[in-house]
């Protein structure tokens, strides 16, 4: 009998967990005799009740696995741990806030024994905010377009992973993982599933403005020169429009010599202009130099406190 484990990372997520597990345990009820399931939570120091209800139910139930992290290490991290730490044939990652269905498993698995090693759950529609959406679906489009390999727009991660993926992803050692490019990365055919985000009835989103621009510069260093080259196309460009605009003058101030004034505005508007684009880029730089910085401190993804009904 294959093993399936069920991993959700979760932070402050005291109101959905009891919804999260019935809901998740009644898509998997008809699978119970070909599938062994466990469920694996990975808590990023939670500090709600969270810890102390996981404690009860795992109790309760020894099908369920928890690990404790000694902080809260990101919300990047303790998900790729999670799946590295998953002992089934496969593993399925879903979120705590009830957002991304329970009700796709099945499907997931279904994809899995026809062959796929990846099933991703797509949201093509949401339940949220229409602004937050397009938000999220813009970036999506500008990832996959900036990238050098082709993404999985608008999947967060929620789907079925293979053990041979698994293995895949603990031999990468990857220390700031994007585990959306990585496993388009890979080039295993990726089933996708779309649905339906809904929007979240209890508690509050844990992303906040800062959290969401970090993720998405690791989109972008982990995955795309193109910001790079942009850059250096972009300071080229620039350096010939200046010597035409400089030519340009000289030749109409030659012409009309007593009637045409440069004046000071352009200068400083030029300035202004240029100091502001340098900045930017050297801003760009400066992320991949971030990104780079990361990956030789071989920090570890998370430090455990405790572990649980292992």
């Amino acid at each position: 009998m294959k093993t399936i484990t069920i991993l959700t990372p979760t932070f402050n997520e005291v109101e959905n967990i009891r919804d999260l597990l019935d809901r998740v345990w009644a898509a998997v009820e008809p699978l119970k005799d070909k599938y062994r399931f466990e469920y694996l939570l990975i808590d990023n120091d939670s500090t709600d009740g969270t810890q102390q209800l996981l404690r009860t139910l795992a109790a309760a139930d020894k099908r369920i696995k928890l690990i404790f992290n000694m902080r809260n290490f990101g919300h990047s991290h303790s998900p790729y741990y999670g799946l590295l730490q998953a002992s089934g044939n496969a593993a399925i990652l879903i979120g705590a806030d009830l957002q991304e269905l329970p009700e796709l498993i099945p499907q997931f698995i279904a994809k899995w024994e026809e062959g796929f090693k990846i099933a991703l759950g797509v949201k093509d529609k949401s339940e949220e905010s229409r602004l937050m959406f397009t938000v999220r679906k813009t970036y999506y489009e500008l990832v996959s377009r900036l990238s050098q390999i082709e993404l999985i727009k608008n999947a967060t991660g929620f789907g079925l992973y293979d053990r041979q993926v698994l293995e895949l992803l603990r031999k990468l050692g990857d220390p700031d993982p994007y585990l959306r490019g990585i496993i388009c990365e890979l080039g295993f055919p990726i089933a996708q599933i779309p649905y339906v985000q809904a929007a979240r009835k209890r508690g509050l989103s844990k992303h906040n403005l800062y959290s969401l621009y970090d993720f998405a510069m690791l989109g972008f260093t982990g995955f795309s020169k193109i910001p790079l080259r942009l850059a250096a196309m972009l300071g080229f460009a620039g350096s010939v429009l200046c010597l035409l605009a400089s030519a340009f003058y000289l030749a109409y101030k030659l012409v009309f010599w007593y009637k045409f004034s440069i004046g000071i505005a352009p200068m400083v508007i030029g300035l202004f202009f240029f100091a502001s684009v340098q900045l930017f880029f050297i801003g760009i730089l400066g992320e991949y130099i971030g990104a780079i910085h990361t990956q030789v401190r071989k920090r570890p993804l998370v430090v455990e406190k405790e572990r649980i009904n292992f």
